[in-house]
């Protein structure tokens, strides 16, 4: 539901907003009068989506451009908004990524380290940051973005799976941690989304990238970002927990029927 004009617009706070899921989801909650504060390390996207934003839809939106791995900057923009944006309303922890596809004992460690520091620990730390803001307004909804890889491991990704599953527990631990609130809090777990996430996997190797969606009819950001709306503009008495979103021809992480 769009928001009334004569309504103070909720404010949502996306990482990685900069492409794929991060980026349709901004757009999304823009088309319906949200307001919105986005992040990501490229300044230059950023601005770009801003623009784009506010010109289309009108919007306010504020970028705060920044690596999440780095604990000192994060606490810095997050504790230093400006008063107007200090009222988060949904937090989008979206900022993830994979990279190689290597078994676990050959896997570059740099590689481990950059996955657990992106999908693991810049998630609690942002969280940590921002849910405190919400229990004392008795409101607010945190969105994980999670993936089907956190349910089971699948061959050359059990470091990303590990996260993944991490995303899982973190989600339902909180939610736990919250339930005498009326704060929600939600996992959405894609699976294949045709996005830019394959190219980082595979370290810009665009053709490599291209054949995992070969044969099939992937989902994309939209699709995603059209559940993590869903769930962000339920009832208030709903809270959806958990949502596994698969292509039509996807059965679970690793088993996809292609043409």
């Amino acid at each position: 539901m769009k928001h009334n004009n004569t309504m103070t617009p909720k404010t949502v706070f996306i990482t990685g907003a900069s492409s794929g899921i991060g980026e349709a989801c901004a757009i999304k909650f823009a088309q319906n009068g949200y307001r919105l504060i986005l992040n990501a390390r490229n300044t230059d996207k950023l601005k770009t989506l801003e623009k784009t934003i506010s010109n289309t839809y009108g919007t306010d939106v504020l970028i705060l451009p920044f690596d999440v791995r780095n604990r000192a900057e994060v606490e810095q923009k997050l504790t230093s908004l400006p008063e107007k944006w200090q009222n988060i309303d949904i937090l989008i922890n979206n900022a993830g990524l994979a990279l190689g596809l290597d078994k676990e004992f050959e896997v570059d460690i740099d590689d481990c380290f950059t996955m657990i520091d992106t999908n693991v620990k810049a998630l609690t730390l942002i969280t940590r940051l921002v849910v405190p803001g919400m229990k004392s307004r008795n409101r607010g909804h945190v969105i994980n973005i999670g993936s089907v890889a956190g349910d089971a491991a699948y061959a050359g990704g059990s470091v990303y799976c590990a996260t993944k599953a991490a995303v899982k527990a973190l989600s339902d631990g909180l939610r736990i941690d919250l339930y005498d609130t009326p704060i929600r809090v939600t996992n959405v777990k894609p699976g294949l989304v045709e996005t830019n996430f394959s190219n980082i996997r595979f370290h810009g190797d665009k053709d490599r990238a291209k054949k995992l969606y070969t044969g099939i009819k992937p989902l994309t950001g939209e699709d995603i970002a059209d559940v993590v709306y869903y769930a962000a503009s339920a009832p208030e008495h709903v809270q959806i927990a958990e949502v596994l979103v698969l292509a039509t021809h996807q059965a679970n992480g690793s088993l996809i029927w292609r043409e």
